[in-house]
This record gives C-alpha cells, sequence and structure tokens, in this order.
C-alpha cells in the first residue's frame, strides 16, 4: 500500500477539485439515446498528470475520486460504478506506463504513448462499452465520434501535459533539510 504525504494528498485533493469542475462544469456534453454520449473537455487532464507527477495509485485515486465526489455534487443520470472504474484506470495506466515502463524517463514519444494507451482503453473502448450495456444506445453512434476525436485530445493532452512537465511548474516541494544548531 502506498502512503501519501500530506504535500501529495493537498495536491490530490486540488486535481481532484480542477477535474471536477472542468468535468462538470466546463465541457461539453453531447447526449444519445437519452445519455450522455461524449463529453468534450479537459476532465481528464489533472488526472492523467496526477498518474503521471505522483504515481499510479495517485492518478487512479484521483480519478476515482473525482468521479465520485463529481456525481455527490453534481449528478447526471443514476450512478454507475463502471464509470468510477474509468476514472481510476484514466489516471492509472498512464502512470503505471510512465512509472515502471517507461522508468520516468520523460520523452514527448512516450508520453504520448502513455496518454494514447490510457485515452484509448478508457475513452475510446470502455466507456463506448458500458454506455451499449448498460443503457441499451448502439455502440457505433457513440463509438465513430470518439474514434475520430480522441486523436485530437490525446495529442493536446500530451502537448499541455509536456509543456507542464517540462517547465516544471507543478512540482512537489521537496522539505527542507533541518539545520542543526
Amino acid at each position: 500500500m502506498q502512503k501519501f504525504s500530506t504535500h501529495k494528498i493537498v495536491y490530490m485533493a486540488f486535481l481532484i477539485s480542477l477535474s471536477i469542475i472542468l468535468t462538470r462544469i466546463l465541457s461539453i456534453r453531447i447526449p444519445f439515446y437519452g445519455v450522455e454520449g461524449i463529453r468534450i473537455g479537459f476532465g481528464g487532464l489533472p488526472i492523467i498528470f496526477a498518474g503521471l507527477t505522483m504515481g499510479p495509485m495517485a492518478g487512479g485515486v484521483v480519478g476515482a475520486l473525482a468521479d465520485l465526489l463529481g456525481f455527490w455534487i453534481n449528478p447526471m443520470g443514476a450512478y454507475m460504478p463502471h464509470f468510477t472504474i474509468t476514472a481510476f484506470l484514466t489516471g492509472f495506466i498512464p502512470g503505471f506506463l510512465y512509472w515502471f515502463v517507461f522508468r520516468k524517463q520523460k520523452t514527448y514519444p512516450r508520453l504520448l504513448t502513455a496518454v494514447a494507451a490510457g485515452q484509448i482503453i478508457t475513452s475510446v473502448i470502455l466507456v463506448p462499452y458500458f454506455i451499449h450495456t448498460l443503457f441499451g444506445a448502439p455502440l457505433t453512434p457513440i463509438l465513430i465520434p470518439r474514434v475520430l476525436g480522441e486523436p485530437v485530445s490525446i495529442i493536446l493532452y500530451a502537448y499541455i501535459l509536456n509543456t507542464v512537465l517540462e517547465y516544471d511548474l507543478l512540482t512537489l516541494p521537496q522539505s527542507a533539510p533541518q539545520k542543526s544548531g
């Protein structure tokens, strides 16, 4: 079990609230067959950022808590735990690839690959599948716009994350060494 320092918990809380705002308030929703079929926004960006900077478990926790708290604050239909698992994986998969497969060696192609793997598995495969199986919506009208639009999201996410990570705009502060005497 990974222990989170106070600094990490504060950053995670900030990223959770940012994800909720970007997902629930500052996104465009397109309904299909009475359910939200497509959501255009940057709500996944803080979740992926948490996974890349603090590890896969932190990214997963930020994703899951953002989904749970976001539903509690602003419910959009009935609660479905499937989407909480998907939100967990949105932060976990890129974090796992970045930390354990690429060994935190940040290059744009590796960052792009980590983001793409997570987004393809969650946004292109799992979310349309869950919408189809839970609500009976036809798979093709949900899947086609995601397959066409997700490459743009992946490139934007990777570019923004690369810029933030390159300039160390949001690094976790290290505790200052204690002075003796």
